[in-house]
């Protein structure tokens, strides 16, 4: 007999595996099936949920549908692009929502429903979508709204079908759980899933998997690649596996030293540290390109391993490579059949591709999150500081080194003309009132990587620049809340913005038309500068126990300032749990003015900013 479950129909939302994730959270086996799936799919299926995805309902290449789903006795859940499916199916309509909804909203009950049991009247849910239901399907009542969005819950009772426009999966909707727990309820799904039994199949599964041969494992140092070794190391023992820490050249300060001394702390000996800064330095230069960066950087880790083997005279027919590759990397590298590419990750590369199709790899953790990660770290014995690190992938530093040719096409200049525009329209005087009569907006000529509506976007990040504070410093306006209402108002209403930032500093002798954007390539150089201004940062939180009240915090460098051998500089600390959803942090004034008068105080800064974004739209990275 089959497990009950939950089955979670993946049309290519970067959040579906998240969907499943926390209802297995919750004690509810769940597992992740195509749209087209056969009907034998669902024995033991007691629920049914929808995700969301990046199509339109109306687009020519639609995620392929088996609508006989529809005709099962089983309650079913649509989510975002479910929700409209949901409604298409039945007879509504979907089309180009009035506007756009990107990030907090908040849901009015409207009516009565087991699937709110406990839910507030008004509760915070977290949207992303461009189009929505506008009217409903055969059968169907509005059991919620949202400001913009007279549509955003629905229910057809006799049926059993439920939808919703927001994405109840992420933490930024509070409630979520108690509307997956109200949905199991509706479903009588029975609790049948914990954490020991998630360790115990991904042990299971290393021993498969691994069958009689040993892994290999880069350590990046970072929480996956060191929870994946110690996995490794508990279920095929030390003898057969070895860890490899490659120093790209893209560490942080000091960063490999660190990791070596924390792996021998814990016991681990079998591992070596292998300086290949030279090789992946090569690997990049002259790239400007994020995506082709990032291809380049992983790339390189399969000549650097090819390598080693060699060096260490390893008989390739006896040995796998392992990753720390969780589902994140695979679901925004467009690693699922409907989903769309956000950025390529380094170990998603067609080299690491070719030997996934030969059954060369392992990955322990490819079908979990950040959190889930870190729980099992704790569980097999690793220390805080292991598991609770910053998370630091792969490419490490390279992927903050903004890279440029120096030019800006026509077509950059329109671009940012419109972005331009598009901003001083939109009204945000209303969310920083005492500060509008010095405020000034601009758009910064740089592009960064964001994801709306399950889309990657690659556009200009909005300026707010207040009032002077003398010596070149800025202010910053205390309520965290405010500049976040008025920063997901401008990406909301704007097509080409997909990030806001606020400046906090320039060079008291550089003017506004002295910056510009400059030649400047991924270079030992600028990672250097890059290495120094991180490590004030993480200092300071450190220093102040802040480091871990908050995720992860990345210093982005930009080509944009007076002169080559000048950058400037973003802050971005962010608050997350699974890495797919984020708040940016943030601090308290005092704490916020030591790191900006450190950071000031080095000669090569033109211009320091905030990156006051949340994820949907703009992605933890500028790359």
């Amino acid at each position: 007999m089959s497990r009950e479950k939950i089955v979670v129909l993946d049309f290519g939302s970067q959040y579906a595996h998240l969907i499943a994730k926390r209802f297995r959270a919750l004690g509810f086996y769940s597992e992740i099936a195509l749209p087209q799936a056969e009907l034998s799919v669902f024995d033991g299926a007691k629920g049914i949920v929808f995700s969301g995805g990046p199509s339109s309902v109306y687009e020519e290449n639609v995620p392929e549908f088996n609508e006989k789903i529809l005709d099962l006795d089983i309650p079913i859940l649509g989510l975002c692009y479910g929700h409209q499916l949901m409604a298409k199916c039945y007879g509504g309509k979907v089309g180009k929502a009035d506007v756009g909804e990107f990030g907090f909203a908040t849901l009015n009950q409207q009516k009565e429903s087991p699937l709110f049991d406990g839910v507030s009247k008004s509760t915070q849910v977290w949207m992303s979508h461009q189009y929505g239901v506008l009217s409903l399907g055969d059968g169907f009542e509005v059991i919620g709204t949202t400001k913009d969005c007279p549509f955003a819950a629905v229910q057809n009772l006799s049926k059993k079908r439920f939808s919703l426009q927001c994405h109840c999966e992420v933490k930024d909707t509070p409630e979520g759980n108690k509307i997956f727990a109200n949905f199991a309820k509706i479903c009588g799904m029975e609790k049948n899933w914990d954490e020991d039994t998630v360790l115990s199949i991904i042990m299971d599964n290393i021993r498969k998997d691994a069958c009689d041969k040993n892994v290999l494992l880069f350590l990046s140092g970072g929480v996956d690649s060191t929870v994946a070794f110690a996995l490794l190391n508990k279920a095929l023992g030390q003898e057969r596996v070895l860890g490899l820490h490659i120093d790209n050249g893209f560490m942080r300060k000091n960063e490999s030293k660190s990791v070596e001394k924390a792996y021998k702390a814990h016991g681990f000996n079998n591992f070596l540290v292998k300086d290949a800064s030279a090789s992946f330095l090569d690997a990049i230069k002259g790239l400007t390109a994020p995506q082709k960066k990032r291809m380049a950087v992983g790339e390189n880790f399969i000549t650097v391993r090819d390598e080693f083997v060699k060096e260490q005279k390893l008989d390739e027919s006896k040995w796998m490579l392992a990753q720390g590759t969780l589902y994140p990397d695979i679901i925004e590298s467009g690693g699922t059949k409907n989903s769309k590419t956000i950025k390529t990750h380094h170990n998603r590369v067609d080299g690491i591709q070719k030997l996934i199709a030969a059954g060369m790899i392992i990955e322990p953790l490819k079908d979990l999150y950040k959190d889930e990660v870190r729980a099992i770290g704790k569980k097999l014995g690793l220390s805080d500081e292991l598991v609770m690190r910053h998370p630091f992938p792969g490419p490490g530093l390279s992927i903050n080194v903004l890279c440029s040719d120096g030019s800006f096409s026509e077509k950059d200049a329109e671009e940012l003309s419109l972005a331009q525009k598009e901003l001083d329209a939109v009204e945000i005087n209303q969310f920083c009132q005492k500060c509008t009569e010095s405020m000034t907006r601009s758009v910064l000529p740089v592009r960064s990587v964001g994801v709306q509506g399950d889309f990657r976007t690659y556009r200009f990040p909005a300026c707010l620049t207040f009032r002077s504070l003398g010596d070149g410093f800025y202010h910053l306006p205390e309520k965290r809340e405010k500049i976040e209402a008025a920063s997901s108002t401008i990406t909301n209403k704007a097509q080409f913005l997909n990030r806001t930032v606020i400046k906090l500093y320039q060079n008291p002798v550089v003017t506004d038309s002295d910056m510009k954007i400059q030649e400047g390539y991924c270079t030992r150089e600028r990672l250097n500068q890059l290495r120094e201004v991180d490590d004030i940062v993480l200092s300071e939180l450190h220093g102040r126990g802040l480091y871990q009240s908050i995720f992860q915090h990345l210093t982005i460098d930009l080509p944009y300032a007076s002169s080559k051998d000048k950058a400037s500089f973003v802050l971005r600390p962010v608050c997350s749990e699974d890495v797919m959803t984020a708040r940016f942090a943030w601090f308290d004034k005092d704490v916020f003015d030591s790191i900006i008068k450190k950071i000031a105080a080095l000669p090569f800064v033109d211009a320091l900013y905030f990156d006051a974004t949340n994820k949907p739209p703009a992605t933890f990275g500028w790359e």
